[in-house]
C-alpha cells in the first residue's frame, strides 16, 4: 500500500451552481476553470507522514472533464518538507497508481509546481482556501430538507466513494498568469467533502 490520506476537500469553479463536470455534462460557458484543495488531516505516503499538510491543483479544463487535458498549475504547502513534498507530488500527479491517478490522468500538462502558504479551513460547514498571494475562495454549503444538499455516485468526482457537499462560493479569485487566469466572481460553483484515499 503506497499511500492512506484521510482529510477534507474544497474546490471551486467557474460553472453555475451545480458544476456539470461532476454529472459527466459539458462545463458551463465550455470550459471550466477550477481549485481543488485537499488537506490531509492523517496519512502516509510511501511511509511519509503527510498529515497537516495541503495540496491544490489549479486547472484550466477546456471541454467536458472526463476527455482530460487539462493544464494545471500545482501548489504544496510551503511547510511541507523536502520529503512530504515529493511524497505528496507522487500521490497526487499518479505515480503511485490507485484513485489519484485515475485524476491524474486526464491532466495533459503542468505548467508549474509551486511551493505557497496554503491556508485551508473548514468550521460549521463554511470553508476559506487561501493559497499563495493568487488564490481565494470562501464556500458555504447548500442546505437541503434534512441537512446539506449531497451529491452521491456521480460519474465524475475529486474524492471518490465519498458524498460531495453542493455548496456556492460568496468569493472566488484567482490571479494566476500562467494560466492566463483573473476570475474574481461571486455565487458559482462550490464543493466540499472529506475523502479516504488508498492506493
Amino acid at each position: 500500500m503506497a499511500y492512506q490520506m484521510e482529510g477534507s476537500l474544497l474546490e471551486v469553479c467557474t460553472c453555475k451552481v451545480i458544476c456539470p463536470c461532476w454529472v459527466g455534462e459539458d462545463p458551463d460557458g465550455g470550459a471550466c476553470d477550477g481549485i481543488v484543495g485537499y488537506h490531509v488531516d492523517r496519512g502516509t505516503v510511501d511511509g511519509v507522514d503527510v498529515s497537516g499538510r495541503s495540496f491544490v491543483l489549479l486547472a484550466h479544463i477546456p471541454g467536458n472533464v472526463l476527455k482530460g487535458n487539462w493544464r494545471a498549475v500545482v501548489y504544496v504547502d510551503d511547510k511541507a518538507t523536502s520529503q512530504q513534498k515529493e511524497a505528496l507530488l507522487n500521490a497526487f500527479t499518479g505515480k503511485l497508481g490507485g484513485p489519484l491517478a485515475d485524476q491524474a490522468q486526464l491532466i495533459g500538462e503542468v505548467v508549474a509546481v509551486e511551493s505557497v502558504p496554503i491556508d485551508f479551513k473548514v468550521e460549521k460547514g463554511k470553508g476559506t482556501l487561501k493559497v499563495g498571494d493568487g488564490i481565494e475562495a470562501e464556500i458555504e454549503p447548500m442546505q437541503g430538507a434534512t441537512g446539506f444538499t449531497t451529491l452521491n455516485d456521480s460519474i465524475f468526482s475529486n474524492i471518490p466513494g465519498s458524498p460531495a457537499y453542493v455548496s456556492k462560493a460568496p468569493v472566488y479569485k484567482a490571479n494566476v498568469p500562467q494560466l492566463g487566469f483573473n476570475i474574481s466572481l461571486s455565487g458559482y460553483n462550490a464543493v466540499q467533502g472529506s475523502f479516504r484515499f488508498v492506493g
